[in-house]
């Protein structure tokens, strides 16, 4: 299958499709002819010696440093390999594709001046799988991911590194290795490549997917911890949520309420307490709230996927190449700084879940859910586990839009730290899966205390998922093998509750 790209209509689940699942691209007709026509503009402004931002003068500081025509290509050359300086952890392949990708969509856009060339090899890199070596530090998120797209950019010039075929080789060695051959950037070309936002989004999307996932999973677990603790049912009615009626808030509730439908382990007010404690009665305010935020930054990254992030931009039906700061990452800084922050309090009241599950004055369960208390310890530490997680989201989860350090001179005097924050709710997603697979796994301990055929059809069908890699606690046991188990069960189904959940909307 073949995903036509043209600057205006990309998905996500065209990137799952691309990225994941390693669909083909190519780019429609009319894109093609846009590309074209902006390049034409570039190379037509040159011959009439007009003063262009980093196609004829240098870049940043040195903006008015005009260059002589012979040195053109030369200027576009030193601007990638002085800008690749990435540092620290290098990038999975799954983010770097999803870069490429996102670039390419990008330049699909026509405003960016590349050649048709240079665009059809960045495609082949995407079809033939070849996936550029990309540090993850050294980007502050405003004149675009300079230091990775460098990186990423490096490789077309058959220089730098990239993985094929699962190997780290030489750029050249890549490109020859699938019949291709590097290219020799033209004026602005080099710029085009790099002046966007392509690696804060492309992180920011690939880790929305999963927290969308991961979401979902989290509201199935708890509804499980739900009976394993006798929840009141009654907290989730209709009517309370309607007397203060935010979407998200009913969603979740409803979404709850079709879960625990024919559950004998639910109760009523009355019949065993009056009231649960908020990590049970509010679930559906707390993780509706967390509906919300992962709505706006769903908005906010459909947005920038499809939009021209660099500088200067070509319009070739006016005429214009305008400088301006499309490059400036606070739309992604915000949203990734606010979903990083949304996705550690999914694990933090899930934790507290976790507390109720293990501790006996609470839930009224076996002390720490052991097969024999005292002699041994069941999930006692696991609940230690999951706080640390916990507290280290807490710390990841300072806002890296915040802070801003002037750069260039002070020319580029205000940034967004955008691809630190992305990083960040990275980070904090992949620790609270951790935290959701221990509610998880104590939650169906609890379960079969009161006898796992009084649960509900979902509820019991979402058992048995865990327990397909998470066997019955016998007795103790290394926890961590179970939780690294239905962790890697969890995020391979991320893609799929993802989508799950958005069809379901639609529907």
């Amino acid at each position: 299958m073949t995903i036509y790209l043209d600057g205006e209509s990309l998905t996500f689940n065209d990137i799952a499709m691309i990225v994941l699942e390693k669909e083909q691209v190519a780019l429609t007709e009319q894109a093609w002819s846009r590309v074209e026509a902006a390049r034409k503009l570039v190379e037509d402004s040159i011959t009439q010696g007009k003063v262009i931002y980093g196609v004829n003068t240098g870049f940043g500081k040195l903006s008015d440093v005009q260059i002589d025509t012979g040195s053109l290509e030369d200027l576009q050359t030193y601007l990638i390999r002085s800008h690749s300086c990435g540092v620290g952890e290098i990038f999975s392949e799954e983010i770097s594709r999803a870069m490429l990708l996102l670039r390419a969509n990008a330049l699909a856009k026509g405003f960016s001046g590349i050649k048709r060339e240079t665009l059809q090899l960045l495609l082949e890199l995407i079809n033939k799988q070849i996936h550029p070596v990309v540090p993850s530090q050294g980007s502050l998120g405003a004149s675009g991911d300079l230091a990775p797209l460098s990186h990423l950019a490096l490789v077309l010039m058959g220089e730098g590194e990239a993985f094929v075929d699962g190997r780290r080789v030489a750029g050249d060695e890549a490109l020859q290795q699938k019949g291709l051959k590097p290219i020799k950037l033209s004026a602005k070309e080099g710029l085009a490549l790099i002046n966007g936002t392509q690696a804060m989004t492309a992180v920011g999307i690939l880790t929305y997917i999963k927290a969308k996932g991961l979401f979902a999973q989290a509201n199935l677990f708890a509804g499980l911890t739900i009976e394993g603790l006798r929840g009141i049912i009654d907290a989730f009615d209709e009517q309370i949520q309607q007397a203060r009626p935010f979407a998200e808030q009913i969603e979740v509730a409803r979404r709850f309420r079709e879960q625990l439908q024919n559950s004998q382990l639910v109760t009523k007010q009355g019949e065993i307490r009056v009231q649960d404690a908020y990590t049970i009665r509010c679930i559906p305010q707390v993780h509706g709230a967390i509906l919300q935020v992962l709505n706006y930054v769903q908005k906010v990254l459909e947005i920038e996927i499809n939009s021209a992030t660099d500088n200067p931009l070509i319009f070739p039906e006016t005429g214009d190449i305008l400088s301006g700061g499309n490059f400036h990452g606070q739309p992604i800084a915000f949203a990734m700084d606010f979903l990083g922050i949304t996705m550690a309090e999914l694990a933090n009241i899930s934790e507290r879940r976790i507390e109720r599950l293990v501790n006996s004055s609470l839930g009224g369960l076996p002390a720490f859910l052991s097969p024999d208390p005292g002699l041994q310890s069941g999930m006692m530490i696991a609940q230690y586990a999951a706080a640390s997680l916990v507290s280290e989201n807490k710390v990841l989860a300072h806002p890296a839009s915040v802070d801003s350090i002037p750069s260039s001179a002070n020319q580029e005097d205000h940034v967004s730290m955008g691809t630190i924050a992305a990083r960040h709710a990275k980070d904090i997603v992949k620790n609270s899966t951790h935290v959701i697979a221990i509610e998880g796994i104590c939650a169906a301990l609890a379960v079969e205390h009161h006898g796992e055929d009084q649960l509900s059809p979902i509820s019991k069908g979402l058992y048995d998922w865990i327990r397909e890699v998470v066997p019955k606690l016998t007795e103790d046991r290394i926890i961590s093998k179970d939780i690294n188990n239905l962790v890697e069960k969890m995020q391979r189904d991320q893609v799929q509750q993802f989508r799950k959940w958005e069809v379901e909307l639609e529907q």
